[in-house]
């Protein structure tokens, strides 16, 4: 069956819940979710939804604001693939269609948390390579940024992620 990816509707919230529900252990990447489409830090335009034939969300990815040094970038977390999808190509498009929407919106630095050899695909490199840090210790290979076109030197420095990512 065929997947399209599109922008995530408000009427998709109970479909993307159900998607990271199913492909995580717990609900933390769920309810991460909800409190940040409640945050400043939502931006609409940037959750991106994998839909199948029927039209059934089966993949997400979602990006948000986030504060680097002086400057803004963006947060890719969570990405979530129904399990029944997974391994099929589907989190690589439903990333890529993301990342798409970003540069298309003049964004210019992206930064993920993840497995480098996954996310390398994608572009990223460790995020220290661009001078920007993250608040908690991780290997720096899993620490990753990725610049996207519009991306002129900046922004640089500690990255502060939204609130929401601190409670959930």
């Amino acid at each position: 069956m065929k997947v399209t990816t599109r922008v995530e509707c408000p009427e998709d919230a109970p479909a993307t819940r159900r998607v990271h529900m199913a492909a995580f252990p717990g609900p933390d990447e769920a309810d991460l979710v909800d409190a940040l489409r409640r945050d400043p830090a939502w931006l609409p335009g940037l959750s991106v939804v994998a839909v199948d034939g029927s039209g059934l969300v089966v993949g997400h990815a979602l990006l948000t604001r986030l504060q680097v040094g002086d400057g803004q970038g963006l947060a890719l977390a969570p990405v979530a693939v129904a399990p029944e999808w997974q391994r099929k190509g589907v989190g690589e498009l439903v990333v890529r269609a993301a990342l798409s929407a970003a540069e298309e919106a003049g964004e210019k630095l992206v930064i993920v948390l993840g497995d480098p050899d996954y996310y390398g695909r994608f572009g990223f490199l460790p995020a220290r390579r661009h001078e920007v840090t993250g608040p908690f210790e991780v290997p720096e290979a899993y620490f990753q940024a990725l610049v996207l076109p519009a991306y002129d030197g900046g922004p640089r420095g500690l990255c502060q992620y939204p609130e929401p990512f601190e409670t959930v």
